[in-house]
């Protein structure tokens, strides 16, 4: 996350009536309905906007750009590929496309999904199919090192927060700006956040992250090796590795356990058979 721009190494996908305070850089990028972009939009590969949706800034796609009714752009539309407009678009500073070009109402985002997996079931890639649905619906928390940002229905982001209705899940090597305020939140590894976290639920933070702010849970807060929170802990319970760093105070109610190196472990069980074995007793 930078000064005015979120930069993703993939795709990014964004839920109906989200308001993002800044402009995305992506391979792709699919935005829903009502849609509320401050910043530019800029893709190597397709952009698709929903109708209603208000982008501030400009609009530039090294491919194709699907533009659905009564979208807003604040600044000029670019499109090397072919372009499919609706009814009712405005495009302030106008726009340019050097391919095709389409006066009609593209597929709602919702609808193309569909058709797309209608057309694999009857092409009979039902292997496919069932890997897809997987990927779209699956909750395990799995697949954090996949190069997407999903953005659910109804989130929030700015320069001050970031706030999601339930789950918040996030990859490997980022770098946040920002309080996250959700259901829940799972981290990866060598992830940095300038921001505080609040969440409901159990916060699990991977291995070497740093957390510049406070940690607040009504549930479990479980840190790994090598993480440094900068701020303080609060939580029912939490569990943190031995390596782990806590600059602040931690509270919880429910007691703290420390997570220990399994080597360690393992040398203190080999060192009280040897104090049994050898005891003169």
């Amino acid at each position: 996350m930078e000064e005015h721009t979120i930069v993703v190494d993939g795709d990014v996908v964004v839920g109906n009536h989200s308001d993002l305070g800044y402009g995305l850089i992506a391979n792709s990028a699919i935005l829903g309905e009502r849609v509320n972009v401050s910043g530019d939009i800029a893709t190597t590969s397709d952009v698709r906007i929903d109708i209603w949706s208000r982008i501030n800034g400009s609009v530039r796609t090294d491919e194709n750009a699907y533009i659905g009714e009564f979208v807003n752009i604040g600044g000029k539309l670019v499109v090397k590929g072919d372009l499919d407009v609706g009814n009712d678009v405005n495009i302030e500073e106008g726009f340019e496309a050097r391919g095709w070009i389409v006066v009609r109402n593209p597929v709602p985002v919702v609808a193309y999904i569909f058709l797309y997996i209608a057309e694999l079931l009857r092409l009979g890639k039902g292997e496919e199919v069932e890997k897809a649905l997987d990927e779209l619906f699956s909750d395990d928390g799995e697949d954090l090192g996949v190069n997407i940002m999903i953005i659910p229905n109804g989130s929030r982001i700015s320069a001050d927060s970031i706030r999601v209705p339930g789950t918040a899940k996030i990859g490997s090597d980022c770098r946040l700006v920002g309080n996250i305020r959700a259901e829940s939140l799972k981290m990866g590894d060598e992830t940095t956040l300038y921001g505080s976290i609040r969440a409901a639920g159990t916060v699990e933070l991977g291995e070497n992250n740093a957390i510049h702010g406070n940690i607040v849970s009504r549930g479990k807060v479980i840190i790994h090796e090598g993480t440094h929170v900068l701020g303080q802990i609060n939580a029912a319970l939490i569990n943190i590795h031995e390596s782990a760093r806590v600059d602040g105070v931690m509270r919880a109610s429910a007691g703290i356990s420390f997570i220990r190196e399994e080597e360690d472990i393992i040398n203190d069980n080999e060192l009280m058979r040897l104090d049994v074995s050898g005891s003169p007793e």
